[in-house]
Formats: structure tokens, C-alpha cells, sequence
């Protein structure tokens, strides 16, 4: 397709993880376990929130919710990635690039929005006891997690609008192996100094305040259980720091990669890698191994299951 003599891009081609062919195997075969085994794992955590009665509160509503978001999130990348690991020529259409890009920030955004909510449910349920039960009511709790969707989606929506209005006339290979907003923005033909500067507000400094600001108030919450005498301590202690890991894990690596000019580094592909197939899977299992009630649910379900 000809264009005022130049070339529109009409598909990309990805470069991938590595060019070694020994190293590509290698990590296909574990990424694949690793994706068998710890996506039935959220399967599970989702299934069990909502079929046991005990599981009720809050808190449960949006771990569940968290869960489902990270298996969805883990859709986006890791299929396409183990079938372009096999594949000599690892291509996407334009339009299919823009709609990864999209549900990746769409679900991550909410993903991150998901985390304040959590957080300020923490604060209400240990610093603000006696207002928690009236201020994180169910339909409270259904409106937050509406909220979270709808700011997922702007968000997405403003960097796939800052996109489009980009001319992409070649080249069409993507230093990656997905379709992500520093690497396509660099693909453009034309001055993209302001979009990328727009794109870093969008993503990199709401990112880095929201990260500051988990941390900070988690550092709040802490210092009142410390503090506290209540029978709970522990449980609560033990809650809030699985909080704080799950924060580090997904917040430090999107720091990492929108908080900056784009260029590109060497570490960008591993981190990439980890923060849109590894992590995801992972902060699901990383909360219920520390959650008591959720793990004896679990087990009684199995149980109850494998009898029948």
C-alpha cells in the first residue's frame, strides 16, 4: 500500500526473547510448565472465593477479582510467545498489535487500580475498625471495582489514541517479542518527542506515585499493627507484607520500563518478560500460600471434588 511515496506498515515483525535457538527452546519449555501448572492455580483461587460461603469479606471479593485479572493479563502475551518461539518468522498485523497493546494496559491499569483498592481496604479494615463495616459495604466494594475497570480502560484508551495518530512507514521490527508502547512508538516516522513525554506522565509517573504512595501507606498500616495488642496482629502483619510483595513484584518492573526516555537497555526484554508472564501468574499464589482461610477452602473443595 502506497502512501505519498512511502510504504504504510501493515504488519510487524518481532524480533523475540533471543536469536539463540538453544536459549529459545529452553525457555519456551519452562515458560510452558510454569504456565500449565500456575494458571489452573488462579482457576482454582476464583473458583473457591466463589463457592464457599466463608469467603465473603471484602478482602476475598478482590483477591478473587485480582486473580482473575492476572490470568486474563497472562492470555495477552504468553500464548503467542510459546507459538512465535516455534515459528521462524514471528509476525503481527498493525491492528492486532494495537489491540495487545490495549488489553495490556487495560488489564494492567485495572490491575494497579485493583492494588490501591486493596490497600485502602487494609487501612479501613486495621486503622478505622469500627467505620470498616459501613464504609466497605458490598455495593462499595462492587462500585471500587467498577472504578477500577473504567480507569484501566481510559488509561489504555489514551495510549492507544496517541498511537494512532502515528504514521508507521518502516521499518516494522519490534525489538521484543509483544507489541508494547516504547517499542512501537520508536517504529514511527516522524518526531515523537511529545508522545513519548504524554506516554510517561500516562504510564510512568502515575505508576511511580501510585508505588510510592502503596508503600507509603503500607509503612502506616504497619507501624499500627506494631503498635496494636489485638489477637489479629499476626494474621494482619502477615496480610499486609504479602500486599507489599505483590506491590514490589508488579509496580517495580513498570517503573523500570515507562519511567524513562525510550531507549531501549539490555535488561529490558528479561524484565518484560517477568513482569507480563511470570509475575502475573504468580501474585494469586504468592497471596492464598499466606492466607489460611483461602488455603483450607481450597483443600476442602479438592477434597470434596476428588471424592465425587
Amino acid at each position: 500500500m502506497e502512501t505519498n511515496n512511502s510504504t504504510v506498515v501493515t504488519e510487524f515483525t518481532f524480533l523475540g526473547l533471543t536469536q539463540s535457538r538453544d536459549i529459545q527452546l529452553l525457555v519456551f519449555v519452562l515458560i510452558l510448565i510454569f504456565y500449565l501448572i500456575i494458571l489452573p492455580g488462579n482457576i482454582l483461587i476464583i473458583v473457591t472465593i466463589r463457592s464457599d460461603p466463608g469467603l465473603t469479606a471484602p478482602l476475598y471479593f478482590f483477591l478473587g477479582n485480582l486473580a482473575f485479572l492476572d490470568a486474563s493479563y497472562s492470555f495477552i502475551v504468553a500464548p503467542r510467545m510459546l507459538v512465535d518461539f516455534l515459528s521462524e518468522k514471528k509476525v503481527i498485523s498493525y491492528r492486532n498489535c494495537i489491540l495487545q497493546l490495549f488489553f495490556l494496559h487495560f488489564l494492567g491499569g485495572g490491575e494497579f487500580l485493583l492494588l490501591v483498592v486493596m490497600a485502602f481496604d487494609r487501612y479501613m479494615a486495621i486503622c478505622r475498625p469500627l467505620h470498616y463495616s459501613i464504609v466497605m459495604n458490598p455495593r462499595a466494594c462492587y462500585i471500587m471495582v467498577l472504578a477500577q475497570w473504567v480507569g484501566g480502560f481510559v488509561h489504555s484508551m489514551i495510549q492507544v489514541v496517541l498511537i494512532l495518530r502515528l504514521p508507521f512507514c518502516g521499518p516494522n521490527q519490534l525489538d521484543n517479542f509483544f507489541c508494547d508502547v516504547p517499542q512501537v512508538i520508536k517504529l514511527a516516522c516522524t518526531d515523537t518527542f511529545v508522545v513519548e513525554i504524554l506516554m510517561v506522565f500516562n504510564s510512568g509517573l502515575l505508576t511511580l506515585l501510585c508505588f510510592v504512595g502503596l508503600l507509603f501507606s503500607y509503612a502506616i498500616i504497619l507501624c499500627h499493627i506494631r503498635k496494636s495488642s489485638s489477637e489479629g496482629k499476626n494474621k494482619a502483619m502477615s496480610t499486609c507484607t504479602t500486599h507489599v510483595i505483590i506491590i514490589v513484584l508488579m509496580f517495580g518492573p513498570a517503573v523500570f520500563i515507562y519511567t524513562r526516555p525510550f531507549r531501549a537497555l539490555p535488561a529490558d526484554k528479561v524484565v518484560s518478560l517477568f513482569h507480563t508472564v511470570v509475575f502475573p501468574l504468580l501474585n494469586p499464589v504468592i497471596y492464598t500460600l499466606r492466607n489460611q482461610e483461602v488455603k483450607f477452602s481450597m483443600l476442602k473443595l479438592l477434597s470434596r471434588h476428588m471424592v465425587c
